[in-house]
């Protein structure tokens, strides 16, 4: 896996909890999406495969796992928010509400 210390150093910087969850998504993206790059950009880890698909960054109560190209997200459960035309996210707020499965099938989906 191709690590960006920036990306080490932001998650360290967060809360042990949410540090946990963030190392848990990053891994997973980079295992679900060959050839994934990750860089800082407005201020949070932002993931590429050609182009941004997704991102996440941390707040005092959640983590916010955001994707790019939604018109490609299928959300039957409608467990995406956000009210704009090309941004989506889900927000977790402990390690119990994260879901493996359900984030590498929106990865596979964005990134397909």
């Amino acid at each position: 896996m191709n690590f960006n210390s920036k990306i080490t150093d932001y998650i360290e910087n967060a809360t042990p909890e949410h540090s946990e969850i963030l190392s848990i998504l990053r891994k997973l993206i980079h295992e679900t999406v060959e050839n994934v790059s990750e860089e800082i950009k407005w201020g949070f880890p932002v993931f590429a495969k050609e182009k941004d698909f997704a991102y996440m960054r941390f707040s005092k109560k959640h983590i916010t796992l955001g994707f790019y190209n939604i018109e490609k997200l299928v959300d039957p459960n409608n467990l995406l928010e956000g009210e704009g035309n090309t941004l989506k996210h889900i927000k977790i707020k402990s390690l119990a509400q994260l879901n493996p499965e359900l984030i590498k099938s929106w990865l596979m989906q964005i990134t397909s």
